[in-house]
């Protein structure tokens, strides 16, 4: 009867030394997975269009010698939308720069309620096809911002225009959506 009672230990043994195979073989695999969620994660958001920060220009880090082009004078207005409970605008109008010209002109964002609130703002530019000859260097569109209550912020865009910029075009617009992320009471992904 012992000998029974051995090799049906031998038995569970084996089954217990199985069981915790398949279990390490599991933990890999989840540990496996949630290392590759973030970048999945994050192309499934770039591929959706959904939660995407507006990157740095990728020339802009490659900047040598830039020549200024002083015989053009391009004309840059400043626009700003809002969907959410701040004020939102440029402090100027308009300026005039020169193509390769760095350039810096601030936007004031005002939070009007009591409680903190993510936002984020979003370019577009007109006419369109001047968006690849735009530069931007620092932008507060860079990022997600967090305004506490009642609060008030200046932020910089700072900028130039590719020298390679079509000489018919003059006048370029330059506006921002800054829009609430989460809305109220949630907080954003």
């Amino acid at each position: 009867m012992e000998a029974q009672d051995k090799s049906g230990g031998g038995q569970a043994h084996r089954l217990n030394a199985q069981m915790l195979g398949k279990l390490v073989i599991v933990a890999v695999l989840m540990f496996g997975f949630g290392y590759a969620l973030v970048p999945l994660y994050q192309k499934i958001c770039e591929i959706t269009g959904i939660n995407i920060l507006t990157p740095k220009d990728a020339m802009v880090d490659g900047i040598g010698n830039t020549q200024v082009d002083k015989s053009r004078t391009i004309t840059v207005e400043f626009d700003a939308n809002s969907q959410g409970p701040w004020r939102f605008r440029p402090t100027v109008s308009s300026v005039q720069v020169h193509p390769g010209e760095m350039t810096q002109v601030v936007y004031e964002v005002v939070n009007t309620q009591g409680r903190s609130i993510d936002g984020q703002a979003i370019p577009s530019y007109a006419p369109q096809q001047v968006a690849a000859h735009f530069k931007k260097v620092e932008c507060f569109c860079f990022r997600q911002q967090t305004l506490g209550p009642n609060e008030a912020r200046q932020m910089p865009v700072v900028f130039f225009i590719d020298p390679a910029l079509p000489k018919d075009v003059k006048t370029i617009t330059l506006s921002y959506t800054f829009f609430e992320i989460g809305g109220p009471g949630k907080k954003a992904i």
